[in-house]
């Protein structure tokens, strides 16, 4: 590997010259001789005084403290940039997770409103059923009171019949047929009423 060219230039410190061999460009050199002479007459401005070698001095360990200096803010800038590279990292994951969060929402809210319209519909048709059981149960109740009715009056012209001694034993005969027959009508409506109404019972509690 060749050697790196110094490159050679006559600079003002302090009002002596010096010539310095360096690899940085001419200008470069020439911004930083400018520097330490500023720095220099800074010192002197501010009452420091000896040699001047001391001034130098001085001025070298104030352009050390400068470059000290310059460090620990770049190195707080770096902790600082690896911290919010950290930080965006952190919230884009938390960004990835809430879109998967929200899709899922959505996915959840869609099968819940479908388990809850086939609820409804389930529900609509126990209704119709009920309906149908309370009007069936309620044309029942009307025969079993019409038969009830009927039942009452059999009583009554039996009873009539046998009290008045009637001539005719085929009408009591007659009459009494017709009371038996009222009454296993009767009867057989009543056990269908009490089915019925189980089953009205079954379904409300089925709802």
């Amino acid at each position: 590997m060749s050697e790196v060219e110094n490159t050679r230039v006559t600079v003002r410190i302090f009002g002596q010259e010096y010539t310095v061999a360096s690899a940085e460009p001419r200008e470069r050199v020439l911004q930083i001789a400018n520097h330490v002479d500023e720095v220099m007459r800074g010192l002197t401005e501010k009452g420091a005084g000896g040699s001047v070698s001391a001034l130098a001095m001085l001025a070298a360990v104030n352009i050390a403290g400068e470059l000290f200096a310059e460090r620990d803010e770049q190195s707080v800038g770096a902790r600082e940039k690896t911290q919010l590279e950290k930080d965006i990292s952190h919230y884009q994951q938390l960004w990835e997770e809430a879109k998967k969060t929200h899709v899922q929402a959505k996915e959840d809210a869609k099968a819940i409103q479908e388990q809850k319209d086939a609820l409804q519909e389930k529900l609509n048709a126990k209704n119709l059923e009920v309906e149908n059981l309370i009007r069936k149960a309620e044309e029942r109740d009307k025969v079993v009171a019409r038969l009830e009715s009927e039942l009452d009056q059999a009583k009554s012209q039996a009873q009539n019949a046998t009290s008045e001694r009637a001539d005719s034993k085929e009408k009591i005969q007659e009459l009494q047929a017709k009371l038996k027959e009222v009454e296993g009508n009767f009867f057989e409506l009543q056990m269908d009423n009490i089915r019925m109404k189980g089953d009205l019972e079954r379904y409300r509690g089925g709802l």
